[in-house]
Parts: structure tokens; sequence; C-alpha cells
């Protein structure tokens, strides 16, 4: 039995190990496919949908679709660049991300993939829903404005944190991230030490204090697109 998996990404032959998924052998490779939910230090959740890619002519999420021997995998077209520009500016008009005023500016993930993808504005009608700002806890602050569902604070706090300081309750258009606690986030056991607290991509959680530390011009997108160290390193292998 071969000890790698040989598949294709838009052509380039790729190499990955038994259980990889698509998002990890593309990342191995230096190929940059874009997500939202995704973090190497998580279980695959499949919740945003930016990483679709199409295998063998069907629609999966890289994050979860496991490498497969021959397998043909389609991610950089029009029709999927199209399919993540939506998803993205649907993000946006679903809450209320105001990046000009935003301490993640510069390091959110969502506007940076915006800018990836040349979103100036989204071509949808904001929906300006009125969500919760938690400010009880004494060092992390958890505006729900900013939530994008992607569960990567619920999977840390249990996967990396031992705890279950997140959820969410409710569902369709009425879903939102909730604390497990009576009443606000000061009453659960999260420390800002916690990797919950690390591994949100956008603005919905942050440390108090240190919102401005890194000056604008210095911040992890504001020269580099999302993706350029994927890039970057698979260049340097000659992949």
């Amino acid at each position: 039995m071969s000890e790698t998996i040989g598949f294709t990404i838009d052509g380039r032959p790729v190499r990955a190990r038994p259980g990889q998924t698509i998002l990890e052998a593309a990342d191995a490779a230096g190929i940059y496919i874009p997500r939202l939910c995704a973090h190497r230090e998580l279980h695959p959740f499949g919740a945003c949908r930016v990483c679709t890619v199409k295998v063998n002519g069907r629609p999966q999420a890289a994050c979860t679709m496991p490498a497969a021997e021959g397998m043909v995998v389609e991610s950089n077209t029009p029709e999927l660049t199209e399919h993540r520009r939506r998803l993205i500016e649907m993000l946006f008009v679903e809450g209320n991300h105001y990046c000009m005023f935003c301490e993640k500016s510069g390091n959110c993930e969502l506007q940076a993939l915006a800018y990836r993808f040349g979103i100036t504005a989204p071509r949808y009608p904001y929906l300006f829903p009125n969500r919760d700002v938690d400010a009880s806890h004494p060092d992390v602050l958890l505006d729900r404005n900013r939530c994008v569902l992607c569960a990567r604070c619920v999977r840390a706090s249990q996967q990396l944190d031992g705890k279950n300081v997140f959820q969410f309750v409710g569902r369709g258009a009425n879903k939102t991230l909730w604390v497990n606690a009576e009443r606000e986030l000061a009453d659960t056991n999260l420390d800002v030490r916690d990797r919950a607290v690390d591994v949100c991509p956008v603005g919905c959680i942050l440390r108090k204090r240190q919102g401005y530390t890194i000056p604008i011009g210095r911040r992890r997108y504001d020269h580099e697109p999302i993706g350029s160290d994927i890039e970057r390193a698979g260049a340097a292998r000659g992949a």
C-alpha cells in the first residue's frame, strides 16, 4: 500500500498522507484554499463553506473532505470565486461589522478575505441585527455583533482548554453565540489566557486593553493578502 495519496488541485499534482483532508494537503503543497471556520489546531467543522471546492465535479468542503487517490479537485475557478464572494458578503450583512472602528482591523480574517476577493461593499441589504455586547468579564470582551458562527471558540474551549465556555443557542436566523453561565461571561470559568480567546477570526472575542497595541501598518494583513504565507512557503519549496 502506498504511503501517500496522489490527486490534483487545479491541475497541479498533490500528495497527501492517508487521513489528511484536501485543505491540509493543499496547505502542505503551498496551495491556498480560502477558509474561515477551519483552524489547524481544531477538528474540522465545515460551517462557513468558504473552502468549498469541486471534487470530481461535485461541491465539497475542503476542510472536511478526506483526500483520495486520483480525485480531481477544482478550487480556483470563476464559479467558486463567485460562490466564496457571495458567502463573504452575506457574513458582512448578517452582522454588524464596522471595520474602520474595529480593534481587529488588519488582523481580521473576514476583512482580509474581503480584500483578497476585491469586495468593497456587499451587494445585499444590511440586516442590522440587534445583538448583545457582553463586557462583564474583567479581561475579555464578547461582541456578538461581529460573530460569524464559525464555532472556533466553541471547539477551542472544548478541545484545547478542556472547558465548555461557549456554545450556540437558537436556530436559523436566531442562532447566536452564548456562554455557559446563568447570566454573562464573567460568570464562566473563562481565563484571558485560554486558547478560545485567541482563535476568533473576527472581532467578536477580544482581550481588553490590547486592541490598538499593534499600530496600523504593522498588522498581519496590512501589506500581504490572507493566504500569502501558505503560497510563499509553497513557492520556496518549489511546489
